[in-house]
């Protein structure tokens, strides 16, 4: 029978019903992550996130540059105070959900803050405003030492992360910036990831461009930079951006029962107005419209060349596999905890920026533009 488990939970329980069996003693020390990765054919970040697991469960404590170790069940699960304004060394990553990527950012800050002396708690806010807000207000009041926030959006909870920050509590966000706020932020460099896609497809001799977004431009910062960075490609080489050719802010449209009806409606549109390539704010988002355009007998690339961004593994498991923009989500959550760490243990700190690097990856989903005859041939004429 199929396990539907994630993998790091195979792991994880498996060294759990090992621990409470007895088989793994008090004090006894567990496989290292290079060991469990290969005795369970997965990658050390996920053997590493099972026993990251058992650590928040209070089973194992781990040295470093030692090794995982079995806890005493009778130890107290305090931690100690470490001196830093009567907080306890814990930080809080506040995620809108979890997924491989976002892991990558949970093992990042891990790394640094164990270095630093900190614990790494987790939450998630499951794509909730409410509950957003709702865990942005207790922890900033439960003693911990400062706050990671991966926010929903840019416009959504400004008052509540706005009241936090100007009481001095420290305060990082992730991924996305508050243009309003004077707070420190850790940002891939989308601005330039999206001056990179629009001009990759120009190169390729593509002069009608389409910018397309389920959020609106102004939701979140990153969507918003991919945006600008699109338009200043175009600019740069000369060609009109074209209001017709930016389609944003339909999520609220589609769901599982019309998601085909909606896209496929959504590219024919869009080759109507003779566009011959679309540069996406994510990948899923255009792995979506891939899969719809070979569906609707659209070649990719023949008649079509899409962009994603984020280099996420739906980009590289596509029929097509898809040309995008690759984030180093590692830097960013070490970069985060970095910041967070110099908030803590240096109040008078200057809240500042960090822009991580991007790169173009090219693939299989662009392609020189099309004749302008052949835009229109498709397999079902």
């Amino acid at each position: 029978m199929h396990d539907n488990r994630p993998l790091y939970q195979i792991i994880f329980d498996d060294l759990k019903d090992k621990i409470e069996a007895g088989l793994y003693a008090p004090e006894a020390q567990l496989p290292t992550e290079v060991e469990l990765a290969e005795q369970f054919g997965v990658s050390r970040i996920t053997s590493k996130r099972a026993l990251i697991e058992l650590e928040r469960e209070g089973l194992i404590y781990r040295k470093r540059g030692s090794g995982s170790y079995v806890k005493l069940q009778d130890e107290t699960d305090a931690i100690p105070y470490n001196g830093f304004s009567g907080a306890s060394p814990i930080v809080s990553m506040i995620l809108p959900y979890m997924a491989t990527k976002e892991f990558e950012y949970v093992v990042a800050a891990t790394d640094y803050l164990d270095a630093h002396g900190y614990y790494l708690s987790i939450h998630n806010s499951n794509w909730s405003k409410e509950k957003e807000k709702e865990l942005l207000s207790k922890l900033a009041k439960s003693g911990l030492s400062g706050v990671i926030l991966y926010p929903l959006s840019t416009i959504s909870n400004v008052d509540v992360v706005n009241a936090i920050s100007s009481n001095g509590y420290p305060l990082v966000t992730m991924d996305q910036y508050f243009d309003s706020l004077n707070i420190s932020s850790v940002v891939s460099d989308n601005y330039t990831g999206g001056y990179l896609a629009a001009s990759k497809l120009i190169e390729l001799g593509h002069d009608r461009i389409a910018f397309v977004s389920s959020v609106s431009i102004e939701y979140r910062s990153s969507v918003r930079d991919r945006y600008l960075g699109y338009c200043q490609a175009l600019k740069d080489h000369r060609i009109s951006i074209d209001s017709d050719w930016i389609y944003t802010d339909f999520y609220r449209e589609v769901n599982e029962k019309n998601a085909k009806t909606f896209y496929q409606a959504l590219l024919t549109k869009l080759l109507s107005k003779k566009v011959t390539a679309i540069q996406v704010e994510h990948d899923h988002l255009a792995v979506d419209l891939l899969n719809n355009a070979l569906d609707a007998g659209i070649s990719v690339p023949g008649q079509l060349s899409i962009v994603g961004f984020d280099n996420h593994e739906v980009s590289w498991h596509a029929e097509v596999p898809l040309t995008t923009i690759a984030q180093n989500y590692y830097e960013l959550g070490r970069s985060a905890a970095e910041l967070i760490v110099a908030g803590i243990e240096n109040s008078g700190s200057q809240p500042r920026q960090i822009k991580v690097p991007v790169q173009l990856i090219e693939r299989q989903t662009t392609g020189p533009r099309p004749n302008r005859e052949d835009m229109f041939l498709s397999r079902t004429d």
